[in-house]
């Protein structure tokens, strides 16, 4: 079996304490964030936080780590982090 790191930078890997404090790890870049909203880019592609009163409270991105707090109501994904590569732009990304 292959190792996991070998397939993948580092692993991805979300942590939900009652829907109010988030641990993840496999984060390349924090593109984004405010009060209501966070955008990662992970490894496994685009990640969008939507809650309230959203912060972000660790930031380590050597170590590819990230803990957000407050009340997280949805986590969605888009296209992988690949069409990075493509020389595809931020906005046109993430409207796809």
């Amino acid at each position: 079996m292959e190792d996991l790191n070998s397939v993948n930078k580092r692993a991805h890997k979300i942590t939900l304490l009652n829907r109010r404090t988030c641990n993840l790890t496999g984060v390349n870049d924090v593109l984004s964030f405010d009060v209501n909203e966070i955008i990662l880019e992970t490894d496994q592609g685009m990640l969008m936080i939507k809650g309230s009163e959203l912060h972000v409270n660790r930031l380590t991105l050597d170590k590819g780590e990230v803990d957000v707090e407050g009340k997280i109501d949805s986590f969605t994904y888009s296209e992988q982090a690949g069409s990075v590569a493509k020389g595809e732009s931020l906005l046109s990304r993430l409207f796809k």
